[in-house]
């Protein structure tokens, strides 16, 4: 997984997480057949294990390395040229 879409699964877990505590805490309004606290107490629960899941990856992937290598069968006279990097964070 690349680094950009784990910084997005990031900052949707921090919006999950502030949504999801506006909902449990900030809200005093009761409805019938549904309850808005819960449903605030699982995007706060799914917020939180997606920004864990988030860290890991981002723990995991910190020293990943990229290797590009150009086809040069097909120009004549071309030199084959490898190019690695390392990613870190």
């Amino acid at each position: 997984m690349s680094r950009r879409r784990v910084v997005g699964l990031m900052a949707f877990s921090l919006v999950l997480v502030v949504m999801g505590a506006v909902l449990e805490f900030a809200v005093t309004v009761t409805t019938k057949g549904f309850s808005i606290h819960t449903i605030g107490a699982i995007l706060l629960t799914v917020g939180v294990v997606a920004f864990v899941v988030s860290l890991v990856l981002l723990a995991l992937g910190a020293n990943s390395r990229t290797v590009v290598q150009e086809d040069v069968r097909s120009v004549p006279g071309a030199q084959q040229r490898m190019v690695e990097q390392q990613d870190n964070f």
